[in-house]
């Protein structure tokens, strides 16, 4: 619905909040991640997972309960649902902790959920980008075994250096898959390209799982044996509830846990996007909105 103006995850402070308004105030530091809104009566809102609403309302290019469209995070303002707004604890820094509000949720939800955050435990992070990196941080906080799985031998660098993994893996390498076979208690699988699953599925151990978090454009092919042998399970998760989503903030500060970013103005939106389409970024861009755009608007 144009004009769309994009932009879901969100980190600011609180301007004004309306009356009934009781668990934020003006001058807190927070952030609004996907949702904005939701029925807020069904039994998965009554639940704690808002992102699994029928009625949800996303943060950009949906239509919210007033009848207004709502806008994204490229603009000097939002306007949001109290229950959708996450708190950050003093000691995290905007810029880096707004990715989490996806990308974070994204790959926390599922390593919580399917049982893929006891210490101990070792997960393989299939695709080191922008949810991989968070994917690695996480699994690292919660004192697991991570081995990143990727088809770029170049990355085993800053893999194994600079976010601390245990062990890397080059997808293309027959020896080295053949050397990870039935190792792994479960794969966050972050990659959006369509890659053969057979192979990646026969790293896990018997009962071991697969959570597809990327989303490749075509059709999987799964060999039914790749999943039958060894009782294994390909799950997807989206997302998260905001209950979790504070859980996942709060955990993140504790422990020290940000995207890996570059803070960007608003003029240099394009020049990202070209960037983006080669790949060109570690890990993730951050518009500075606040100061770039109302600079502009002041010119």
């Amino acid at each position: 619905m144009y004009p769309l103006i994009p932009g879901h995850e969100i980190a600011g402070v609180v301007m004004e909040v309306g009356k009934k308004v009781n668990r934020f105030k003006s001058g807190d530091r927070v952030g609004v991640g996907c949702l904005v809104n939701s029925c807020q009566s069904c039994e998965s809102c009554n639940n704690g997972f808002e992102n699994h609403c029928n009625g949800g309302i996303f943060t950009y290019n949906s239509i919210d309960k007033d009848g207004t469209v709502t806008y994204g995070g490229y603009t000097t303002s939002v306007v949001v649902h109290e229950r959708f707004v996450v708190r950050f604890p003093d000691s995290m820094p905007l810029d880096s902790s707004a990715p989490l509000l996806c990308a974070g949720i994204t790959v926390y939800s599922p390593m919580k959920y399917h049982g893929l955050n006891a210490p101990g435990k070792h997960v393989g992070v299939l695709g080191l980008g922008g949810l991989g990196h968070v994917a690695v941080k996480f699994a690292k906080a919660f004192g697991m075994k991570v081995t990143v799985i990727s088809s770029s031998p170049g990355k085993k660098r800053e893999a194994m250096e600079r976010l601390d993994a245990d062990a890397f893996v080059v997808s293309g390498n027959g020896e080295e898959m053949e050397a990870a076979r039935a190792t792994m208690d479960g794969i966050i699988n972050t990659v959006s390209a369509n890659t053969p699953m057979a192979p990646y599925l026969a790293l896990l151990k018997p009962t071991g799982k697969m959570i597809l978090v990327g989303l490749p454009e075509n059709p999987l092919e799964i060999p039914p044996f790749s999943l039958v042998v060894g009782n294994r399970t390909l799950a997807g998760s989206n997302i998260g509830g905001m209950a979790d989503t504070q859980e996942m903030i709060d955990l993140a500060a504790k422990h020290g846990v940000t995207a890996d970013i570059e803070v960007i103005g608003a003029d240099y939106v394009n020049t990202a996007m070209e960037r983006l389409a080669k790949a060109d970024v570690r890990y993730r861009f951050v518009i500075d909105i606040g100061n770039t755009l109302q600079i502009a608007a002041a010119q």
